[in-house]
């Protein structure tokens, strides 16, 4: 069955809006999975605009599912995984002045570097995850750096969804084949909502997690937090 992992990043920057602690982001993770989250993911910027290190840092006393933590490897970063060990680290190339994630890792060009980021990540009893684009040349460098999995870039099949969904998906079963003959996990996120998020899952029934933060907490605003969590949830049992 495939893991519903809540990205609580907006939750934070509602709460930045205001400088005081309402919401409560550990509040809400614990919610989440009180209402049914498989899953906790965070992505701390060296800005700190949404989540905080030290959210991270609290979040670790009380995350029970799988706390996923994204972000570009850098030496904070870093320091940050050894400090709370996470069940999975998911690595992303997004600079330092990204609004958000936009594209994932050349692993041909960069293999040599996430290679030695795989292991010392491994090193600490970390899972990890490589964020990549659906094209076939990825994959097998992808696999040559050691990682666990690989979490696939969604936004192009969501942007293409309501033109021709046969035709969005379309390269993502075929790289899912590919990971899945190289033993590789795979995970998706980026756009992923209540009208595509089925047909993903229909298409590529071994996928084992999603990660949804933006429009899952667009839909909390009218459908309310718990019934949201549990209409994705529904989305992925099919």
């Amino acid at each position: 069955m495939t893991k519903l992992s809540v990205n609580i990043n907006k939750i934070a920057t509602l709460r930045n809006a205001r400088g005081a602690n309402n919401p409560n982001v550990v509040q809400v993770a614990f919610d989440c999975e009180r209402f049914g989250a498989e899953g906790i993911t965070v992505h701390p910027r060296p800005d700190e605009r949404h989540i905080r290190y030290q959210d991270c840092l609290d979040l670790a006393k009380v995350v029970t599912t799988e706390f996923n933590i994204e972000g570009y490897p850098d030496q904070r970063f870093m320091q940050l995984i050894r400090e709370v060990k996470p069940a999975q680290a998911t690595l992303v190339p997004d600079p330092p002045d990204a609004i958000t994630s936009n594209t994932g890792w050349d692993t041909i060009a960069h293999q040599s570097l996430l290679k030695d980021i795989v292991a010392e990540l491994k090193e600490i009893g970390t899972r990890v995850s490589i964020f990549i684009n659906p094209e076939a040349k990825y994959f097998e460098p992808a696999k040559l750096t050691g990682t666990d999995r690989v979490e696939l870039y969604t936004e192009p099949y969501a942007s293409q969804y309501h033109q021709d969904r046969e035709k969005a998906v379309f390269p993502y079963v075929e790289v899912s084949k590919i990971a899945r003959e190289l033993g590789l996990g795979l995970n998706a996120g980026h756009d992923l909502d209540l009208h595509n998020l089925a047909f993903l899952k229909k298409n590529i029934p071994w996928l084992e997690e999603v990660s949804i933060g933006h429009a899952l907490i667009c839909d909390a605003l009218y459908y309310g937090l718990e019934n949201t969590v549990q209409m994705y949830r529904r989305q992925l049992e099919g």
